[in-house]
């Protein structure tokens, strides 16, 4: 008697790696408060901003690096936290530009939703292949998945259409903390900011009113230290906040967009499927 062979079933559609590409915090922080240090030595502290060339001396008139080392210790960790939201704004640039595409978002959109209601999913995987990105390699992950769930007799309707909208899960699960990657830092960097150039603030006036409670009469020099300490530590964490909040809304509200799509095309993909199989 002869043994029927079972036909094997259809491979599971290769998903996309995950992707660990970006910046690793461990490592640029650290470099990062070391170039704000050097910078706050060698730049700021240089001897030709203040007077008789002594930078324990007061700076310069109109001298805008000599005013900012007399901010304190406090400076260099500003300068560090306003060096960090510019690197990681900078990577988060590329990162999320990279994964757009080659191509108009809202017009691949378009071309696969169309191939799509002319089933021609051949041609909408080229087009995914043209566009790159990470929408395009979600799409086509489900795409291949739908090829393959076509010619599956095994599973019902039901399951087919359960198994595509895994598919598309998955993958867009695996291509989103790479979009998402280092926003924390960003998001923390705006409030933490601030909360340090509160500390230098504060040791700022505690410097200028100790200068006046010392002889009972104002020392216009110490008090002026104290006071320049207080408002160039305000305007470092202020400003660095500043630039953190706006960063991580305009990122955020990138990676919304492009989940949007995602989700428009998944959503488009499903019900093809329902209709054609």
């Amino acid at each position: 008697m002869k043994t029927q062979t079972p036909s094997p079933a259809p491979a599971k559609a290769a998903a996309p790696k995950k992707k660990s590409g970006g910046l690793n915090p461990a490592f640029v922080i650290p470099v990062l408060l070391l170039i704000g240090i050097l910078t706050y030595m060698f730049v700021f502290g240089d001897g030709s901003h203040f007077q008789e060339g002594d930078n324990t001396k007061e700076p310069l008139p109109g001298d805008y690096f000599g005013t900012v080392y007399k901010g304190g210790f406090i400076v260099p960790i500003l300068f560090t936290c306003f060096l960090t939201v510019l690197v990681f704004s900078i990577e988060r640039f590329i990162t999320i530009g990279r994964a757009n595409g080659s191509g108009s978002i809202d017009d691949f959109v378009r071309k696969i939703k169309g191939q799509l209601d002319r089933n021609e999913v051949a041609a909408a995987i080229q087009e995914c292949d043209r566009q790159k990105g990470s929408i395009g390699n979600v799409v086509k992950t489900a795409l291949v998945k739908y090829q393959q769930l076509a010619t599956d007799t095994q599973l019902d309707k039901e399951q087919k259409l359960v198994a595509l909208q895994k598919e598309v899960e998955e993958a867009t699960t695996l291509e989103l903390p790479m979009l998402e990657k280092n926003l924390t830092i960003i998001a923390t960097l705006a409030s933490v900011s601030t909360l340090i150039a509160l500390l230098g603030t504060v040791l700022g006036m505690i410097r200028a009113f100790a200068a006046m409670g010392a002889t009972g009469q104002p020392d216009t020099g110490a008090l002026s230290t104290g006071i320049s300490e207080a408002l160039v530590n305000t305007a470092l964490g202020i400003g660095t906040a500043a630039i953190a909040t706006i960063m991580y809304s305009y990122f955020t509200s990138r990676i919304d967009v492009l989940t949007y799509n995602i989700d428009e095309i998944g959503l488009s993909i499903q019900q093809n499927f329902a209709a054609h199989y």
